[in-house]
């Protein structure tokens, strides 16, 4: 199984970027798919995840300003991200869950894409 994030970038605040992360090795449809970010020196936090069926779940830092997507015909995730502020600095890493219910316990996810670094600039 192979996980890669993209899209990453340095963006003024206020500003937007989308991020993708295409799969591979693995029935996509049956996962339920999630991203996730560290900060220097914090610990992995949930961002966000869609369900097999598109079912949305998003943490409360970025709610209303990020969106995420999935394209089972192309095995991809995205995430719209608007609106960035300095507190979205970090690395932004896509994960897979076989669980039809996870949600955002990083535990839940069985695989990991390495990682994509996002830098909003005040």
């Amino acid at each position: 199984v192979q996980l890669q994030a993209s899209g990453g970038g340095l963006v003024q605040a206020g500003g937007s970027l989308r991020l993708s992360c295409a799969a591979s090795g693995l029935t996509f449809s049956n996962y339920v798919m999630g991203w996730f970010r560290q900060a220097p020196g914090k610990e992995r936090e949930f961002v966000s995840r869609v369900s097999r069926i598109g079912g949305t779940f998003y943490a409360n830092s970025v709610k209303g300003r990020f969106t995420i997507s999935r394209d089972n015909a192309r095995n991809t995730v995205n995430l719209q991200m608007n609106s960035l502020n300095s507190e979205d600095t970090a690395v932004y890493y896509c994960a897979a869950s076989r669980s039809f219910g996870a949600r955002s316990i990083l535990t839940d996810y069985d695989y990991w894409g390495q990682g994509t670094q996002v830098t909003v600039s005040s």
